[in-house]
């Protein structure tokens, strides 16, 4: 190849690289930071509300009709419902990867507007929302009371009218939730007062309805030739507690007048009231931030925290803001972690470099070339709308190997040169650049080629994976770039012309390296006589090629799999469980004790409470939920690992808590998927049959699975024996009476229920007017006889005309996909991946599941299910064939780069041994907790395709080699020995400076550190133990296939320039 134009014009090189460099930083600066790439489903969720209906009448009346116009919508790939008996219904449709999430919640507006027509009015009046979610919680933050001298109401609201719109504002802020709720005017009636007056909760509704109401009375002396004209104004709606006092109900004959504070009690309260949030004991009011789809998530959390920041100082005094959670700790703690290695790895390559080449010079050539390949690559990055994040990071890491080892290649080449005692550094790189160029093509190719098949799979590993082989592949490409322009031009500045007898002065560094030498020269003499044992034994070649096969296939399958490893993320989330029908303040007492709990812990920073809410399942007054905040990673010792907290934490609630069941786990390590890192299977009943048969049905699975060894625990929280009444209306009374049932049942829901009645205007927002019976008229079964219904002129009491027993029923229930569902939570064994668990979940429900049920998975594990096994080995294999189809290409020959292919295997099987040593390690209990165990997850995956182009490189090399000395007219035998000892220095050392440099990833601690682990051993286990078997095998390899290759096509002799290879021709030729 021609290059020495880049070694005559040095400063067109170094320009290059310049640009490169200019271009690499502006790209930099412009990236935005995220933790893994955007991979959750684009959802959108449909919610509606029913006031006072159960969860049964809400499946019925609101989310059957609204499911059956949303299933099928374009795109969709499942969705699921829930029914609460707090009256709301919620509908999620999940969208396949990709698709527009602003179509997606267009396309579902229009089915639900569709379905419209079919609801209860009670719905329609306060509507059905329609909205995309985003399912990533960038931050969950909190205004608490340190002083405890304001109520909930006013927290709620302040934080409601205040920071939230503005929170809103802030760029990438998809929706911001407050857990709390909106004031309400609460008109509490009094039933027997009412009863005397004989008005019944539907009067009072209609009254204001008359009453509370905007208006647009018009002008006086509009065109009426006046000098003045004036507009008439309504008071409009009534806004303090006193005007809703003062409304008319009936205005009496004897001149009296009835105002509505004769028969009810009126203040301005919460809207519902079975939120209850508490920040280190404290009254709070909690949020949670959404991210939008696009957009930069670290930015955005930098902005929030800045806003947050600002406002503290503007807090009512007493106020304080709490974060609990923010997305951006862990990302920048890992962050931080990954450029520590990439900076540890750069030192510890360039002394590996050091000492091999033995002068300074030489090694600042591949050191200037790592940074400009590897800032290079952020400008490409930034073309492809990739972003920097701990996937690409990683895959800088794994690249200063691969940049090195052609920067290497160069130097090495030259020096070989200049040994052979070429005078002057240009001609010797020159020359060089001559044998070097093609193998620097053709290995750059190769590494290319072995991972740009890697960006073609689809789904969730398909982003990983595309992320991280792109990200190398650019990387390698710049990489030759350098090494056919900036390397070979700063050769020939560099290097000077070897002194043959200059006097060496006696120093330190001049002894060492001269022991140096000689220990390589003996160990490269006994190195050509193990190659030649090598070949002349073919069949232990070749057994150990099929034994590294046979081998690497066992370990693949015995390798547990599994996505992305659990880190510690510092945060864990609790949740707390009553036994069904439990009232809210005993509730509040359970979770309190939960709390002071956590709080003992030291690893603790902080802790928010929420009572009424679960992040696994359901709202009501039985459900509370923790998310407690660690303290930074630096200030934890290793024995307070988040695994180590959330097991303490978890064992003392089950000593000390015996009321409730007490659940932590560790946030999932991808967002968007669910509240836990479990495995989440969706039980369908098909039958459509009986709610208490088929919870039948899930125990008995549950139990089956729990007896399997890859499993820990299955868990449903769903629970059909919540305590409840049952009402039934005597249909023939009514009619006696003369009224009708509905009638009955709307006194019911405006005493018990609520009615949304009116609505009115304060701080500048609306809010709800709402209609119920005071909580001492309806706080039990007594109570109902106080309550009389209207017939014409009289009052009955209700009771004459209904009958109520006790049942139960559940408190929430759920639909997936169209089907009555129950959610299992599946937790594998530990030692065990969530791969095997997927498989004895199947082999189970074979067993096990009767006719008509079934189940399907959510969440991650349905990704997971998707992706595994079959893609990547699909993708080992394409990998396997591009590369043989390039070399191919390049040696002209289909027989030849099977001495390259063979020779992979034994990296592979290296990097599963290394894999599977660390994890029998961490199987030892203690160090479990601090090590955490590996897989074979996405991690390791991408470590084993890179390795697959790194050995490919180091067998090209030498095969490379051994063919120009066979050209030269060397027996094969010789021609393969001598170019695997040419080629013995430089392999060793970019096989040494890659394991080297990624040490410090192998041991890697903090945050992110289990996957920065699996990935650094399973690189170095394949790298060493590959190159090992590499140099030994690869001649004998070539031997035997260029001895075929040569039956079918003779070689061609034609006068090469031997002059450099003269004394080794004259030696070696028969």
């Amino acid at each position: 190849m021609k290059l020495d134009r880049f070694i005559n014009r040095p400063v067109l090189s170094t320009v290059i690289s310049v640009l490169i460099v200019i271009l690499g930083l502006i790209g930099l600066a412009t990236l935005p930071i995220t933790q893994y790439p955007d991979i959750a489903p684009p959802t959108v969720s449909v919610r509606a509300t029913y006031t006072g209906a159960n969860a049964q009448t809400v499946l019925n009346s609101v989310i059957a009709p609204l499911e059956d116009q949303i299933n099928g919508v374009e795109n969709m790939m499942y969705m699921t419902s829930n029914a609460t008996n707090s009256g709301s219904a919620d509908i999620s449709v999940y969208f396949k990867q990709g698709s527009d999430p602003d179509m997606a919640a267009v396309n579902v507006q229009n089915r639900v507007s569709m379905a419209q027509g079919l609801l209860p009015a009670e719905v329609t009046k306060v509507g059905v929302t329609t909205q995309k979610r985003q399912t990533s919680m960038l931050m969950v933050f909190s205004i608490y009371d340190e002083t405890d001298q304001y109520n909930i109401e006013f927290l709620e609201n302040y934080a409601n009218i205040n920071l939230i719109p503005e929170v809103k504002r802030v760029a990438g802020v998809g929706d911001a939730m407050v857990l709390g709720t909106d004031y309400s005017m609460r008109i509490w009636l009094k039933p027997d007062v009412m009863a005397q007056y004989k008005l019944i909760p539907n009067d009072v509704a209609a009254v204001l309805a008359e009453q509370n109401i905007e208006a647009a009375p018009g002008q006086f002396g509009e065109r009426g030739n006046q000098t003045f004209q004036y507009t008439i104004r309504y008071k409009g709606r009534l806004q303090q507690p006193e005007e809703f006092e003062n409304i008319v109900i009936k205005a009496m004959e004897n001149g009296e007048v009835l105002r509505l504070k004769d028969i009810a009690e009126i203040e301005l309260g919460r809207l519902t009231y079975s939120f209850n949030n508490t920040v280190n004991g404290h009254k709070a009011v909690s949020c949670i931030v959404f991210q939008m789809a696009g957009s930069n998530a670290t930015q955005t959390i930098s902005d929030l925290e800045a806003l947050l920041n600002d406002y503290s100082e503007k807090l009512p005094s007493g106020l304080q803001i709490n974060i609990a959670q923010s997305a951006n700790d862990f990302l920048f703690a890992s962050i931080h972690e990954v450029i520590k290695t990439l900076i540890e790895a750069f030192i510890l390559v360039f002394i590996v470099v050091y000492i091999f080449l033995q002068d300074f010079r030489s090694t600042l050539i591949p050191a200037i070339a790592i940074p400009v390949a590897l800032i290079a690559t952020f400008f490409v990055l930034k073309l492809i709308g990739f972003s920097i994040n701990l996937l690409t990071l990683s895959a800088m890491v794994l690249a200063i190997a691969i940049v090195v080892d052609d920067a290497i290649v160069v130097v090495e080449g030259v020096h070989a040169k200049l040994d052979q005692g070429y005078k002057s550094a240009r001609t010797a790189s020159i020359d060089a650049m001559s044998e070097l160029g093609g193998a620097i093509v053709s290995i750059t190719l190769v590494m290319m080629s072995v991972f740009i098949p890697v960006s073609f799979m689809g789904g969730t590993a398909g982003t990983f994976y595309r992320q991280f082989g792109l990200t190398m592949a650019i990387a390698i490409g710049f990489s030759a770039l350098n090494a056919l322009t900036l390397s070979p031009a700063l050769c020939a500045i560099f290097l000077k012309p070897h002194d043959e007898h200059g006097e060496k002065k006696s120093t330190f560094i001049s002894r060492f390296h001269t022991g140096f030498n000689v220990a390589y020269d003996k160990m490269l003499k006994k190195y050509k006589n193990n190659v030649l044992f090598f070949i002349q034994k073919r069949w232990l070649s070749f057994g150990l090629v099929a034994g590294s096969i046979v081998l690497l296939i066992f370990f693949m399958k015995i390798t547990p799999t599994g996505m992305v490893p659990n880190e510690d993320t510092g945060t864990i989330m609790g949740v707390v469980t009553l036994p069904p029908g439990t009232s809210q303040e005993r509730a509040q007492e359970v979770l309190y004790r939960v709390d002071s709990l956590v709080a003992a812990e030291p690893a603790v920073a902080s802790r928010t409470v929420i009572s009424g809410y679960s992040f696994i399942g359901g709202q009501g007054p039985s459900y509370g939920s923790i998310i407690i905040k660690l303290k930074n990673w630096e200030e934890r010792s290793t024995m307070q690992n988040s695994n180590i907290v959330y097991i303490t934490l978890f064992m003392r609630a089950q000593k000390i808590i015996k009321e409730a069941q007490v659940l932590f786990f560790a946030p999932p390590m991808i967002p968007g998927y669910s509240a836990s890192s479990d495995i989440e299977l969706n039980m369908q009943d098909k039958t459509g049959g009986d709610l208490n048969h088929f919870f039948d049905v899930v125990k008995d699975y549950n139990a089956a699975l729990e007896a399997r060894p890859e499993i820990n625990s299955a868990k449903t929280s769903f629970n059909p024996n919540f305590p409840q009444y049952m009402l039934d209306i005597d249909a023939a009374a009514c009619k006696k009476a003369g009224i009708s049932p509905s009638d009955i049942l709307s006194t019911m829901q405006g005493y018990f229920g609520g009615l949304y009645a009116s609505n009115f205007n304060s701080f500048g927002k609306m809010y709800r007017v709402m209609v119920q019976a005071e909580p001492e008229a309806t706080k039990n079964l007594e109570s109902l006889s106080s309550i009389k219904v209207r017939n014409g002129n009289e009052m009955a009491p209700i009771t004459q005309f209904v009958s109520i027993k006790k049942v139960y029923g559940p408190d929430i229930i759920s639909r997936f996909n169209l089907y009555t569902s129950m959610k299992v939570m599946v937790a594998p064994a530990s030692g065990y991946t969530s791969g095997q668990a997927l498989a004895a979940i199947a082999e189970v429900a074979k067993e096990n599941l009767p006719a008509g049920f079934a189940y399907e998975l959510g969440g991650m594990a349905r990704e997971e299910a998707e992706t595994s096994g079959s893609t990547t080995g699909l993708i080992f294999v394409l990998c396997f064939v591009f590369v043989y189809l390039l070399l191919s290409a390049q040696y002209e020959s289909y027989i030849l780069p099977l001495a390259v292919l063979l020779s992979i295997p034994f990296g592979l099987l290296g990097s599963f041994l290394f894999v599977n040593g660390m994890s029998a390690i961490g199987n030892i209990s203690i160090l479990k907790m601090i090590m955490g165990s590996m897989s074979n997850d996405i991690y390791m995956q991408i470590a084993l395709i890179m390795l697959m182009g790194l050995l490919a490189k180091n067998a090209i090399l030498i095969i490379e080699f051994a063919l120009d000395r066979r050209k030269m007219g060397m027996s094969i035998t010789w021609a393969a020995v001598l170019g695997a000892a040419a080629r013995l220095r430089p392999i060793l050392m970019t096989s040494l400076a890659m394991i080297v440099g990624l040490i410090p990833l192998m041991l890697a601690s903090g945050a992110g550190a289990n996957g920065n682990r699996t990935l650094g051993t399973s690189a170095i286990g394949g790298m060493l133990i590959g190159m090992i078997l590499q140099i030994f095998i690869v001649p004998a390899l070539f031997v035997a296939f260029q001895y075929l290759q040569e039956k079918i096509k003779p070689m061609e002799w034609t006068d090469v320039d031997n002059s450099d290879a003269e004394p080794e021709i004259e030696q070696y030729t028969k």
